[in-house]
């Protein structure tokens, strides 16, 4: 009976951790390009239980349990494994926004990610939700610059535009001073040259790579190091679209009842085997 109160326990904690992971997947439901999480867990391996004579010894010869009468097994209860992150891409947003970018993936089997310099590094993203800084940069609202293959972008407010292949021009005219411009009427891309290209990189194992705050993704030993994608694999680049988060709220408000309902089954597991045994104490040990 102690062994199925505490194989009860394991079940309710196990759920607990699962409510969470719902909880934290309901709360960013309106954020761009969140990808939900799943928990994982893995049963404690389970005991094959034979029965012993009445002394406690098993049968023949001494000691062992061979020839015993088998019982059953016992499962011992479960622990979490890992939680899981679905990279499935979310619904596309049209915005309308040029600061707004997405990246399209959905023929590649790995996920594709803009890099942007922390200050602690460089980070993996899926938002695409920029802005222009007072110095001209392309940077996240937290402030943290989008990095091309040459470094930090720089542009001016009208004069940027960016190709499905990461590419982005500007109007020689203008350059790239922020402060040249005033809409984007006035550029007629007289002269068209090309200022850089955003940096768009995978790794070999994304199920690996650490979830920080902000929507960043931190590379690990597991995952790997950031690759690039070969040409013909390299994903779309879509200006004025945004990624929404892959949360479907049906299924996760269905998998919230499911859990609840587990949790209460092994919580009357244990008051059951809690009133079996205070019996066991009060009534037939006396």
């Amino acid at each position: 009976m102690l062994r199925g109160i505490y194989t009860a326990a394991t079940g309710m904690i196990m759920n607990q951790y699962k409510m969470d992971v719902i909880a934290n997947n309901l709360a960013n439901v309106d954020k761009t390009a969140f990808k939900s999480d799943d928990a994982i867990f893995k049963s404690f391996p389970e005991m094959l239980i034979r029965r012993t004579r009445d002394d406690g010894l098993g049968w023949v010869p001494i000691g062992s349990f061979d020839l015993a009468p088998v019982v059953g097994k016992l499962g011992t209860g479960v622990e979490l494994n890992e939680i899981f992150t679905r990279f499935e891409q979310g619904p596309v947003k049209k915005t309308d926004n040029p600061f707004d970018l997405m990246i399209d993936d959905r023929n590649n089997k790995t996920p594709g990610f803009f890099v942007v310099l922390t200050d602690r590094g460089e980070k993996l993203t899926r938002s695409g939700s920029f802005i222009l800084d007072k110095d001209g940069y392309l940077v996240t609202p937290e402030g943290f610059p989008l990095m091309g293959e040459k470094g930090p972008i720089k542009v001016s407010r009208w004069n940027w535009v960016v190709k499905e292949n990461g590419e982005i021009w500007i109007n020689r005219k203008y350059g790239n001073d922020p402060q040249i411009g005033t809409n984007e009427t006035q550029n007629q891309w007289e002269d068209p040259v090309l200022l850089d290209r955003i940096k768009i990189r995978t790794v070999e194992f994304p199920r690996e790579l650490k979830k920080e705050g902000s929507s960043f993704y931190s590379i690990t030993p597991e995952s790997g190091p950031m690759l690039e994608f070969k040409e013909e694999r390299f994903p779309l680049i879509l200006q004025g679209y945004l990624e929404a988060s892959n949360v479907n709220i049906v299924r996760e408000m269905t998998k919230m009842i499911e859990v609840q309902r587990e949790y209460e089954a092994n919580q009357k597991s244990i008051t059951t085997h809690d009133g079996l045994l205070g019996k066991l104490i009060n009534e037939v040990a006396r």
